[in-house]
């Protein structure tokens, strides 16, 4: 009998502490889901959503094979205009994380609420928090550009343009910039996933050293650059401005160009003896061909979408240099 209530009593010891550990889990859980993080289970990945591909490599260099990365935005697709599939919005409805921009990106103004509708549990990361936005330069212009409209009719419309805070959305185009987002990517999975903090903080110190090399190299190839570099959609602002650089933009508020603005930037491109124009993948080169063949320039594409993204600004760096 004193065995039997021996073994009983152990019993109930074990059944209080397996309750015990089973209403600790689901207090961390409840905790977690209130704080908005959507915990995973142990060997699951991560489902990490981004709006556009730079952001892609941000993400893997930082998270390695502990997250899945899911692109909204295709780099050949127009950020302006694009409409998610609902393949797209089934895997936000499931992911732990979503990587915004978060610098007034067009496709994020038009759906961002609603991919945060879709799954309230989603931790959201603003990874361009930390940097300082400048006003956007689209549609800046310094001459008459369309017919009846002068320099100080469109200095008023430029004033007007920046004080209504339209800011240039381009943050990622600067390797100083692409500093302070995969850091703050790291933060995201680091709360989303505590427990491989070491591990992201040691593939996070690996990329900052690749774009610390990035950046020294594109400083020095870049350096006493004073030509006006003439592209099509002014994309690199962020990147000019951290490599002093001067850029005109040919296109006005995604408008394709006048044949009035062509022939400007025509004489601008002949009175700084410019040799190489650029313009953007996404885009028809037809006009900066049309300014290349009334010049003798040579057309070249630098892409500010590109998904490897430390490749791609080191090519974006010596076609610049060309200038």
């Amino acid at each position: 009998m004193a065995r039997i209530k021996k073994n009983r009593l152990a019993l109930v010891i074990i059944v209080i502490i397996t309750t015990g550990i089973v209403l600790g889990y689901l207090a961390v859980d409840r905790i977690n889901t209130e704080n908005g993080v959507n915990p995973t289970n142990p060997g699951e990945k991560i489902g990490v959503i981004v709006s556009i591909a730079p952001e892609v490599e941000f993400v893997k260099a930082v998270g390695g094979d502990k997250v899945d990365v899911t692109l909204m935005v295709p780099s050949t697709a127009d950020v302006h205009t694009y409409e998610p599939l609902p393949s797209q919005l089934s895997k936000v409805s499931s992911a732990q994380m979503y990587v915004m921009i978060g610098s007034q990106l067009e496709f994020e103004n038009n759906y961002m609420d609603k991919l945060r509708s879709s799954n309230p549990n989603m931790l959201v990361v603003n990874s361009s928090e930390g940097i300082e936005l400048i006003p956007s330069s689209e549609g800046d212009e310094t001459e008459e550009s369309h017919e009846g409209e002068t320099a100080e009719t469109h200095e008023d419309e430029t004033e007007d343009h920046h004080e209504h805070g339209i800011m240039d959305t381009h943050v990622w185009t600067s390797p100083r910039n692409a500093k302070i987002m995969v850091n703050n990517i790291y933060e995201g999975l680091v709360e989303v996933d505590p427990e491989n903090k070491e591990y992201y903080q040691k593939n996070r110190d690996e990329y900052l050293a690749k774009l610390d090399e990035l950046d020294r190299n594109t400083t020095e190839l870049l350096e006493n650059k004073t030509k006006p570099i003439l592209i099509y959609h002014p994309a690199f602002a962020y990147y000019a401005k951290d490599y002093n650089l001067t850029m005109t933009g040919v296109m006005i508020n995604d408008e394709e160009p006048s044949p009035q603005r062509i022939a400007m930037m025509v004489d601008i491109a002949q009175e700084n003896n410019i040799t190489v124009v650029y313009v953007e993948p996404q885009y028809d080169p037809k006009f900066m061909e049309t300014i290349a063949s009334q010049i003798g320039a040579e057309v070249l594409f630098v892409n500010d979408l590109d998904e490897n993204y430390l490749e791609n600004m080191k090519n974006v760096g010596i076609a610049f240099s060309k200038s």
